[in-house]
């Protein structure tokens, strides 16, 4: 059986602006083996172009098309609803051009959606505005729900911080397309026309990537170079596939990623 890799990008390949130890031998044994993989990213901040040329600043060669975000997926899956094709957007280029590609419309006058992502510039204004529009009607959508986000001075507030004001101020929830929603993980799957039961999703946090990947019905790899320790996987009732130290292990086993016991833990 061929495998389909999809990785989060954060804490498997990079840690903030840094190579991950082994993560360009891995990305590179997969492109040799023409191996179909998918990096996926809640962050909406950056396009996918972007992201690319930002990875190659560091070491990791990946394909534009290879780069999967959450403000694609989020684009992808408001196209696939046909309720509307206006949005008033909080965000920055990596949201708003997969949707202008996807033909939305942005407006401050009726929109059909308030769709909020990443930004390093959250306005005051912007927020109050949303918050009208959907009292008024607008359907509530977030890339994604993660609260804080890293900078160099420690966490700041995310998308998920954001969204929790609004969704206050409303009495609105948002619905979140980013991960652990697996309708990010499934849009990927079919971008690469692969299947989820020949699919691996390697991660490192239990919360987002281990469910997400779990839930969409595919074999999950945890890697210890992020958030996750052995320790705090304990604390979940669902484990994953194996734990690995980094993805530095499954260089040269990319094809048969479960057959070599001395470089991973069996979590089942």
């Amino acid at each position: 059986m061929g495998w389909t890799y999809l990785m989060d990008m954060d804490g498997v390949l990079t840690n903030e602006e840094h190579l991950v130890p082994g993560a360009d031998e891995f990305i590179a044994e997969l492109r040799n083996n023409d191996i179909p993989f998918s990096v996926l990213t809640n962050n909406s901040i950056r396009t996918a172009r972007d992201q690319h040329a930002r990875l190659l600043q560091i070491g990791l060669d990946i394909p534009e098309e290879s780069i999967w975000t959450s403000g694609m997926a989020t684009a992808d899956f408001l196209a696939s609803q046909g309720q509307g094709d206006t949005a008033f957007v909080i965000g920055e280029s990596g949201l708003t051009t997969p949707l202008y590609e996807k033909g939305f419309v942005t407006t401050e006058t009726n929109p059909d959606y308030v769709v909020l992502g990443e930004t390093r510039m959250y306005s005051f204004e912007a927020i109050t505005t949303a918050i009208r529009m959907i009292e008024r009607g607008a359907k509530f959508i977030a890339t994604n729900p993660d609260v804080t986000g890293p900078s160099h001075d420690g966490s700041i507030p995310a998308t998920g911080a954001v969204a929790a004001l609004i969704a206050k101020a409303t009495g609105r929830e948002p619905y979140y397309v980013g991960k652990p929603n697996p309708i990010m993980m499934r849009s990927a799957v079919r971008r690469l026309g692969a299947h989820s039961e020949n699919t691996l999703m390697i991660g490192d946090r239990m919360d987002t990537d281990v469910i997400a990947g779990l839930e969409s019905g595919m074999r999950t790899i945890l890697v210890l170079t992020g958030i996750s320790s052995r320790g705090s996987v304990e604390k979940y009732p669902y484990r994953p596939t194996v734990i690995m130290d980094s993805v530095k292990d499954l260089v040269g086993h990319t094809g048969d990623p479960f057959g070599d016991t001395d470089t991973q833990d069996s979590a089942g």
